[in-house]
């Protein structure tokens, strides 16, 4: 793609893409990307880190947002050894939201005992059901998706004793751990996909990336399992492209004759970047295209605090489906009024 067609690509967003980095001008621009109207930061509450943020409509038109949040003392290694999931509610997407209070927490000798994080809510089967990641010893190695289910967005949530999805046998590429759920019902069959990586790698690797993260499916005729991991595991694997690129937070969803797949880079063009990919089946994946770019090309924020250091990009992208269609994009960045990180959206015109 040339410098004039690049412009004129950006031109369709309405924020300040002027700031968008020169060295993006090679990067193939989505037609997702293009239709994005930023909108601004939800749910900034004092006190609290604000991180992963899945919505969905109520039957009456309502917003509901399950979004992870922990206590700001802790800084933002919080969301693994003291995360919760809590529940807000808004008559639009952008808000304003009225936090309605903790849905999971912690639960004391269970696998979710240290850390209740990336909620992804879905109604399925005339239930809503809300997948998440747990873990035991405040540490990524015992990181595992797990599932509650309601019959009301406002609960009460029966949740699993026991996880959904258990890591690969020792040396498998997903040894470690389970965790990132991606969720879709595809015909009459049940499609969790999920984020891992390799033990041996982790260990050895040095810096601020370990390990090279890959993404599975696992297929189940039930909601609640079992979960048959595909023969073609890991359907996405960027460790080819050197590097060691990545990615990660995915969300999938079903249009345009397939699944489409929302995530955020992590080395394939740069470590700011959103990610869109597309596959007819679920297990072969399109080379990625740019969703979103950095914050920088949308909204200008004062210089990044010492405590922050993932300042200037969105993570945890989910969509906020009207009818099956992309109607919002959700994402999280750090900063803010509290200088602590919170939910940053987008309309999809």
């Amino acid at each position: 793609m040339n410098r004039k067609q690049f412009i004129k690509d950006l031109s369709l967003i309405s924020a300040g893409v002027c700031l968008a980095r020169t060295d993006s001008f090679a990067l193939p621009f989505s037609k997702f990307g293009k239709r994005l109207k930023p909108l601004g930061r939800i749910l900034e509450l004092e006190g609290y880190y604000v991180w992963c943020n899945s919505p969905i409509y109520d039957k009456e038109g309502k917003v509901h947002v399950f979004f992870s949040r922990w206590n700001s003392k802790k800084g933002m290694g919080g969301w693994i050894n003291g995360c919760e999931i809590a529940h807000a509610v808004a008559d639009h997407p952008e808000g304003p939201y009225e936090v309605i209070g903790t849905v999971l927490a912690p639960r004391q000798g269970y696998w979710d005992a240290t850390t209740c994080h990336n909620p992804a809510i879905h109604y399925v089967d005339n239930k809503y059901c809300l997948f998440y990641m747990g873990n035991s010893n405040g540490k990524t190695n015992t990181k595992r998706i797990g599932l509650a289910v309601s019959d009301s967005l406002y609960g009460p949530w029966e949740r699993t004793d026991e996880p959904i999805l258990l890591p690969g046998n020792e040396g498998a590429w997903d040894d470690h751990c389970t965790t990132n759920p991606a969720f879709v019902k595809y015909h009459d069959k049940y499609y969790l996909f999920y984020k891992s990586w390799n033990n041996k790698e982790y260990e050895n690797q040095t810096g601020a990336i370990r390990a090279n993260r890959k993404y599975g499916l696992a297929i189940a005729d039930d909601l609640l399992g079992p979960y048959i991991k595909s023969q073609h595991n890991p359907v996405i694997d960027f460790s080819k492209y050197g590097n060691n690129a990545q990615m990660e937070d995915a969300f999938v969803w079903l249009e345009d004759n397939g699944f489409n797949m929302i995530a955020r880079d992590m080395g394939y063009f740069n470590h700011e970047n959103g990610l869109l990919l597309h596959s007819r089946n679920g297990i072969k994946w399109s080379k990625p295209k740019i969703a979103y770019l950095e914050t920088k090309a949308y909204f200008q924020q004062e210089e990044a605090p010492k405590h922050l250091k993932k300042y200037g990009r969105f993570e945890r992208p989910q969509l906020l489906l009207k009818d099956g269609k992309p109607a919002y994009l959700f994402t999280t960045t750090q900063g803010g009024k509290y200088q602590t990180s919170s939910p940053f959206i987008f309309k999809i015109t």
